[in-house]
């Protein structure tokens, strides 16, 4: 449930109030955060909690391990719309009551998914998610000319989880001690990418904002945009066709860019041996993925990790 005015405003206080953000980097991001109701009572020591929450936890597993002091502050903020209202309050308010204020405004980000559909974003330099995203990424990977110029970013991908699920990670999916599972049988990404093309003719965000999303990847070679079948059909034969490792690559990317992985993250699940509850597995999960970022900054092919070693380098700590 997105926030009222009054929710918005006391969500954004209590960030503003949080010593833990003086002098550092906040980052604002999609996810769970905590209720806001009348009767709830915010507090810094509830928020401080916050980065223990998936979503700006895995953030802060990507962050390189060399970034040892001053780290960033991360917080879930809910849905895109969200984020984006509490980038622009969090700065109204700073501006009325600068005394009153922890925050750096000038260390203020925002991360949002690119998604399908485009989102307006008000007061700011670049009009809407789509520009943001043309501005920011060239042929799938971060332009690191216009990066550092991005306050408010969305992902290269369509979605977060997105970037779960990218050709990569299978070594690391391999490599743990509970294997992950994929409709009851092992995790194996080729297998998940097929299953994420076939529910292209099924897609309904994707058919009602087709040419929206296919512009997105115009620069992959031989995919037929024509419709969603021919898109289809074209991308399954260039992948079983794929002459190397960097053009089977490039044709996931581009699939992970329009097709919606949240569905397919949620089919990620521990063996039937596991005690523990699903969610606890995939927080675990997510800190390996996380740590495979982590020393990737230096390459804008990982973007999240481009992201956050911009920071480093543009803002310091």
């Amino acid at each position: 449930m997105s926030f009222t005015e009054e929710g918005l405003k006391q969500h954004c206080e209590t960030i503003l109030k949080s010593r833990r953000i003086k002098n550092k980097i906040v980052i604002l991001c999609e996810g769970e955060r905590p209720p806001i109701d009348p009767n709830t009572i915010l507090s810094p020591q509830l928020y401080r909690k916050m980065e223990e929450m998936p979503d700006a936890n895995f953030y802060r597993a990507c962050l390189p391990q060399w970034w040892t002091q001053y780290q960033p502050r991360f917080f879930n903020c809910g849905d895109r719309m969200d984020v984006l209202d509490t980038y622009s309050m969090l700065l109204a308010l700073h501006q009325q009551a600068p005394t009153n204020s922890y925050l750096s405004p000038e260390k203020l980000f925002a991360i949002v998914d690119l998604d399908i559909q485009i989102y307006n974003i008000s007061d700011y330099h670049f009009t809407d998610t789509e520009t943001v995203f043309y501005d920011l990424y060239q042929h799938g990977k971060v332009n690191s000319k216009t990066a550092k110029q991005h306050r408010i970013w969305v992902t290269g991908l369509v979605h977060k989880e997105s970037y779960f699920l990218i050709p990569e990670l299978q070594t690391t999916f391999d490599k743990c001690s509970t294997p992950p599972m994929y409709n009851s049988s092992l995790l194996l990404l080729d297998r998940v990418y097929r299953d994420m093309a076939k529910q292209m003719e099924i897609d309904p965000d994707l058919k009602n904002f087709f040419e929206t999303a296919t512009r997105r990847i115009d620069y992959c070679s031989g995919l037929d945009c024509s419709g969603i079948n021919c898109l289809q059909n074209s991308w399954e034969d260039c992948f079983d066709t794929a002459a190397n490792e960097t053009r089977k690559n490039e044709l996931i990317f581009a699939l992970l860019t329009i097709e919606k992985a949240k569905e397919f993250w949620k089919q990620v699940k521990p063996p039937s041996g596991w005690t523990g509850s699903i969610r606890a597995f995939k927080d675990q999960l997510l800190l390996e993925i996380g740590r495979f970022y982590s020393d990737k900054g230096d390459n804008p092919r990982y973007h999240i990790a481009f992201f956050l070693k911009t920071l480093y380098d543009s803002i310091g700590v």
